[in-house]
């Protein structure tokens, strides 16, 4: 019950995200692709430096360039049992956006790193950090 909660909660937070930022609500209709990943064991620190080096600087160049409007990562609050260690949820502006969604990324990761041996060994280092657990699509409540 309480992994139900908390999904719930996030969700909710989620569709109302950046609204006491004075950032724009979600447009109608927006949908959200969420990652659900799982550190492997020992490795939950070197994944979130991952996150911070890696993978923020080529989300800000997608967010940039249009492919989503704005990406959360968040982890369980302690003493609460999931069976992923993060979870990365995209808003994105519509079904169309989020069938495009892994595209905008491999394009702004090339834009970001342009040195192919460079995102192979990127690519590499985060198979031994994570693994991922599921993919799951949400739309708005209308």
């Amino acid at each position: 019950m309480k992994r139900v909660t908390l999904i719930a909660l996030m969700f909710a937070s989620l569709c109302t995200m950046g609204i006491d930022r004075q950032q724009p609500a979600p447009a109608r209709g927006a949908v959200f692709v969420a990652y659900y990943w799982r550190a492997k064991p020992g490795m939950l620190d070197a994944y979130n430096d991952y996150i911070k080096t890696v993978a923020e600087p080529i989300d800000e160049d997608a967010r940039r360039a249009g492919v989503f409007e704005e990406v959360r990562t968040v982890m369980p609050a302690s003493g609460i049992t999931t069976d992923w260690t993060h979870l990365r949820v995209f808003r994105l502006k519509d079904a169309s956006a989020a069938e495009n969604l892994s595209a905008g990324l491999d394009a702004a990761t090339a834009r970001v790193v342009p040195d192919e041996a460079r995102r192979k060994a990127n690519s590499e280092r985060a198979s031994t950090l994570r693994d991922l657990v599921r993919r799951e699509v949400w739309t708005e409540l209308r």
